[in-house]
């Protein structure tokens, strides 16, 4: 979990702004420890203790090897002898003298015509008129609704959204379901609970409610989630006084 710097709220692994408050999170890394999440600027592991400035100055510094300098010897027997001096610089100490007729048969081919290879036309594949592959369409989520059972009131669930937030108003998250006109909603938190729609799944988790929140009379421990199913029942604060059933939505 990634503990929000603003308002305190754990966000799940890989989230990049508060689901509370949409502050931007700290980006992390894996302790090399014990693989816990830490800030990049950390200096130690909050988990282990783990001093990350004594990792980073362990790390070998790996140099490039020397470079070997070879000395050039002379060649055997060639030692006290006088340089060679060329009277012309181009010329092959090894050139072995040719015939004049070998020189003028090889003048001969140095001056007959260059033949040009043969132009080959580069095929081109045809193209096809064929339609392109239709990319097939994301799965969308179907209608569902909240039926409040103390006012037998249906509350639909915004499908365009990813994160709807459960709660009462207040200064950090305006809730997309306001529970405050309900009988005893004083049960219920500002910010409670949200609901997730990932494809066509919905899922309900608690964000640190007072007091807790309640799928089939049984308690939804803060950071676990559950996947909601048509009929579950959702208790938002003790004693079932503010209670909703997911349903899907009318056609």
């Amino acid at each position: 979990m990634i503990v929000c710097p603003n308002c305190k709220h754990d966000n799940p692994e890989g989230a990049t702004n508060c689901e509370a408050c949409y502050t931007a999170l700290p980006a992390t890394k894996a302790c090399p420890n014990c693989g816990a999440s830490i800030q990049l600027d950390a200096t130690f592991c909050g988990q282990c203790g783990y001093s990350l400035k004594s990792a980073a100055a362990q790390d070998p510094i790996l140099l490039p090897p020397p470079a070997i300098a070879i000395e050039a010897t002379p060649a055997a027997g060639s030692i006290g002898l006088p340089p060679t001096i060329l009277t012309n610089p181009e010329a092959d100490l090894f050139a072995i003298p040719l015939a004049p007729a070998e020189s003028a048969a090889i003048a001969e081919e140095s001056l007959a015509p260059i033949q040009e290879p043969p132009q080959v036309e580069a095929q081109v594949p045809p193209i096809s008129s064929s339609a392109p592959t239709p990319v097939p369409a994301q799965p969308q989520p179907a209608p569902h609704q909240l039926l409040h059972l103390q006012s037998n009131t249906p509350i639909e669930i915004p499908p365009h959204l990813q994160v709807i937030h459960l709660g009462k108003p207040n200064d950090l998250v305006a809730p997309d379901i306001d529970v405050s006109s309900f009988p005893c909603a004083e049960v219920v938190s500002r910010v409670h609970a949200n609901i997730r729609i990932e494809g066509e799944n919905y899922y309900i988790e608690d964000v640190g409610s007072a007091n807790g929140t309640y799928i089939n009379h049984n308690v939804l421990a803060k950071g676990n989630r559950h996947l909601l199913r048509s009929g579950d029942r959702i208790g938002l604060g003790k004693g079932d006084l503010v209670t909703f059933i997911f349903q899907d939505a009318p056609v």
